[in-house]
């Protein structure tokens, strides 16, 4: 995983730090990071981070959040909750998401979840995303996994 975070230009963290540490670790380590809070997360990582960061990076506009709600519904939501947003990156359940909500002028919101390299939860194996953001559009999307 750190290989990973070596190689990235930025690095998303969508909440559930549970530890300052890994804050820390991660920030030091990262070229960029732009994360938020989970609600795991007690009050010195709440102090530091925000509940929704939104960043631009490569030209697309960029919002990362721990918490969506259900997963019905979740696109709807989204619109209402991010106008102005290209891609949300959310966490909470820890399980890979991969959709896109149209707006009434067209436009496109991709909603995405890594997963958890750390906490699979109900998933067979952790994972991670990677992909790449340039002149305004969300290239290829990677779901990896971390094999036991």
């Amino acid at each position: 995983m750190w290989a990973a975070v070596d190689a990235a230009d930025v690095v998303v963290h969508a909440g559930d730090w549970c530890e300052v540490d890994l804050l820390d670790r991660l920030d030091e380590r990262a070229s960029r990071l732009v994360a938020c809070w989970g609600n795991n997360d007690g009050a010195e990582l709440r102090a530091r981070l925000p509940e929704t960061a939104r960043v631009t990076v490569g030209g697309v506009r960029l919002a990362v959040t721990h918490e969506t709600g259900t997963r019905q519904g979740r696109e709807r939501r989204a619109l209402a909750a991010h106008p102005g947003t290209d891609l949300l990156v959310f966490g909470h359940s820890h399980i890979p998401w991969d959709t896109s909500a149209s707006r009434p002028d067209g436009t496109e919101l991709r909603l995405l979840n890594p997963g958890s390299p750390t906490d699979r939860r109900r998933m067979p194996t952790h994972t991670w995303m990677t992909l790449t953001l340039d002149d305004g559009r969300i290239g290829d999307v990677v779901l990896h996994h971390l094999r036991s």
